[in-house]
């Protein structure tokens, strides 16, 4: 089965301004770094219930899963949701934010 990935305005909004933040301390490895995010999130069209479902999002009714990306020191969590055929990706943040308020 093929999933329908919808990147939410949060996620979308969340991207670029982890690419803004980027592109000042170094622009040459942004456009790489955004594009290999696009990739993960891409995969989530085939098995998003691979991914565990995360500790960092607690709303009522929503399970919550994660995908990351990166390795240790810049790993960035994609936050979504599986709803029938259509996967929701609710947020994309370093994973050294601690929760939603950051």
């Amino acid at each position: 089965m093929r999933y329908k990935v919808i990147v939410t305005e949060s996620a979308a909004r969340e991207l670029d301004e982890a690419y803004d933040w980027l592109v000042v301390r170094t622009a040459e490895h942004a456009p790489e770094w955004y594009n290999g995010l696009l990739d993960p999130i891409l995969s989530l069209q085939e098995m998003p219930g691979r991914c565990p479902l995360s500790l960092h999002v607690e709303e009522a009714g929503r399970k919550t899963r994660q995908l990351v990306y990166g390795d240790k020191r810049d790993a960035y969590l994609i936050l979504f949701e599986v709803r029938g055929e259509e996967v929701f990706v609710w947020h994309v943040r370093h994973g050294a934010r601690r929760d939603l308020e950051d």
